[in-house]
């Protein structure tokens, strides 16, 4: 194993073309990195304030991953608190069971009921990676190091996380749960929906979305077939939240019907594996373990792989860490398995 090709570093307003330029490849339905100038400088700006900040604001925390000649390769997303300002919604899957005793039959219905059942947790969200990377960990690199910053900034985070995962398309791009649920409500195309779905166009749900319980077999096959489904590109992402300790509740996406995936933050594998040491020696000597790295608090955390081994009264670090991390011989890093 070698050093990864990859740094993750905290946002600054000036990383704004190369974070448009990246948002424009993700796609529509990343919500968390809309393709609007205006809209990332907000949130970039947002994102700085708050690292300075000794109580962040609940708003956006962006991190982005760089490869070794400073190009913008991937991107990641906190949120200290969802609900906030605005409610949270999600649909619950929930189940009526009714019975008949005149015909002796019992029927169980599966039906999707708004809630706001997450106001107050904390949310991952935001991955993005060049599809250049793809196959190469990044992505488990990028996520899991916002789990780090989870675990060095715990008073900033509720005790529940939350990460919603884009729901199923179709290869032209159409959601049938929107085309189900969401256009005979909202009388508008998805993309402008989830454009207009966030901070204060979160009214528009209230204002216009369903008030009582859908049926789910009242739903078209396609639909009824893509609840709680995660899009084909987002099976990955899956799998890695699995593997973190992230599990489906039954609640989905009010849009497209993705499944949101939650967790105790002391439970995610990363934070609960966690260990933090002051370096003690450099040597890229046999006997380390392939880890993931950070250094550093609010504005200055960075995180990278690399090899690490435990000492006596510390660890040693190899020298691409030193490179990647900036650190001197004192310096205190968090580290994990990767």
């Amino acid at each position: 194993m070698t050093d990864a090709p990859l740094v993750v570093r905290t946002a600054a307003p000036d990383d704004l073309e190369a974070l448009l330029k990246l948002s424009r490849a993700a796609g529509q339905g990343m919500t968390n990195l809309p393709p609007c100038r205006e809209g990332l400088a907000c949130k970039l700006a947002e994102s700085a304030g708050a690292m300075r900040s000794q109580t962040p604001p609940p708003t956006v925390m962006l991190m982005l991953a760089l490869d070794l000649a400073g190009e913008m390769r991937g991107s990641g997303a906190l949120f200290p608190r969802v609900g906030v300002d605005w409610p949270f919604y999600s649909f619950r899957i929930s189940k009526l069971r009714q019975t008949s005793r005149a015909l002796g039959k019992t029927v169980t219905s599966d039906r999707l009921v708004l809630v706001n059942d997450y106001d107050g947790y904390s949310e991952v969200g935001g991955l993005v990676v060049d599809p250049v990377l793809r196959g190469m960990q990044a992505g488990r690199l990028i996520a899991r190091s916002r789990y780090l910053f989870l675990a060095e900034h715990r008073q900033w985070f509720a005790r529940r996380v939350l990460a919603e995962l884009r729901g199923w398309h179709e290869p032209d791009g159409r959601s049938p749960v929107w085309e189900a649920l969401g256009r005979p409500f909202y009388e508008m195309d998805f993309a402008e929906a989830d454009r207009l779905g966030v901070g204060e166009g979160k009214q528009m749900i209230a204002d216009l979305g369903p008030k009582h319980p859908l049926y789910l077999n009242l739903l078209p096959p396609d639909a009824r077939a893509a609840i709680g489904k995660a899009h084909r590109d987002g099976r990955a992402a899956e799998k890695m939240l699995l593997d973190e300790g992230f599990r489906f509740e039954g609640c989905v996406d009010i849009f497209d019907g993705g499944p949101t995936m939650v967790a105790d933050v002391e439970m995610l594998k990363a934070v609960r594996e966690s260990r933090k040491g002051q370096v003690i020696a450099v040597g890229d000597r046999k006997g380390g373990v392939d880890s993931l790295v950070s250094t550093g608090r609010g504005a200055d955390f960075r995180a990278t792989r690399g090899m690490v081994a435990a000492l006596g009264g510390g660890v040693r670090v190899s020298q691409g860490l030193i490179d990647s991390l900036r650190l001197n011989l004192g310096d205190e890093v968090r580290h994990v398995p990767f």
